[in-house]
């Protein structure tokens, strides 16, 4: 079978084998496809894999050889999953790899927000501490986030990573999920509506996957309803968020920060209003990217491949 990974680079920019693949099969990789590209590389082979290269229906439709989709994410959202059902065409995705890394840089990136590491070591290389008449000093104020309330949107198994190391924290917990799942309650995790959880969490954060009805979850109208002086969180999906409020809310205050790692044009574009707020932390969709994660992320498409070549798919979105 001809396998063909489309976009690559992201996955492997030269730090890990590609062996788990090149033993399936004929395997050629590209390290990123243009959308002009894409009916050309895919057209002769039987399994295609992509990450973020877009595989529409006019795609799938065309590829007459087409016998199984890949993404080497969780997310699937950049194959037409109904065209690919209709023609029987397994859709595998990769869940759970990077559980562990994302939940870290989720609180990466609330530690940032509420301790201003970077802030401060910046100031001591450049001088102050060795100025300063006392013994300490801040340049921005510094919160303890025991006793404080976070809000998780989205509690698959990343939201309840995050869920157990906000506790470890000393925090509380409000959950709000399309599945209630009571048996993970506990006395600090508590399952709520949205509207409880934007009034009462101090800190928001979103681990729900993008849908119709969560693009644009958080828009000026949610953010109305939250706390003064909240913090927000987006480590899901960048149009999980209207980009133009959030910056509105951190410059006029409703916000006291917020942080993400994912923006809904990626790469960012100049014009993104979130690079002109303050209090605004921005990594660039690296919370996937340990090279644990990406290991193991590897090895579970090859995984899936290698089931759907013995007749028993598996990881298959639309099943």
């Amino acid at each position: 079978m001809k396998i063909v990974l489309l976009d690559g680079y992201t996955l492997n920019p030269g730090d890990l084998s590609w062996e788990p693949l090149e033993k399936l099969g004929e395997f050629v990789v590209y390290d990123r496809t243009a959308p002009e590209e894409t009916l050309e590389r895919m057209k002769d082979a039987e399994i295609v894999i992509s990450n973020k290269t877009v595989i529409t229906r006019a795609h799938i439709e065309a590829c007459e050889k087409l016998q199984y989709l890949g993404v080497t994410a969780t997310g699937y959202n950049v194959i037409d999953i109904e065209a690919a059902k209709e023609k029987g065409i397994p859709v595998c995705n990769v869940p759970g790899y990077s559980t562990d890394a994302v939940a870290q840089m989720t609180f990466s990136l609330l530690l940032e927000l509420t301790t201003n590491v970077a802030l401060h070591s910046a100031s001591v290389y450049d001088g102050q501490w060795c100025r300063s008449r006392d013994f300490c000093y801040w340049k921005a104020p510094v919160v303890d986030l025991a006793g404080k309330t976070m809000g998780l949107i989205g509690f698959g198994s990343i939201g309840q990573k995050v869920a157990q190391i906000a506790v470890a924290f000393g925090m509380n917990v409000l959950v709000y999920s399309r599945t209630r799942k009571p048996w993970l309650e506990t006395d600090r995790i508590h399952f709520t509506d949205l509207d409880t959880l934007l009034s009462s969490a101090d800190v928001v954060s979103l681990h729900c996957p993008l849908f119709p009805e969560t693009k644009e979850l958080i828009n000026k109208n949610t953010i109305a309803k939250m706390k003064d002086g909240a913090y927000l969180l987006n480590t899901a999906r960048g149009a999980c968020i209207n980009e133009a409020d959030v910056a509105e809310a951190l410059k006029n205050g409703k916000l006291a920060g917020a942080g993400a790692d994912v923006v809904s044009v990626e790469p960012m574009r100049a014009d993104n209003p979130l690079l002109k707020a303050p209090n605004m932390v921005i990594t660039p969709h690296i919370s996937w990217a340990s090279n644990d994660s990406r290991k193991r992320l590897m090895q579970i498409v090859a995984d899936n491949i290698e089931a759907f070549q013995k007749g028993s798919p598996v990881n298959n979105v639309w099943a």
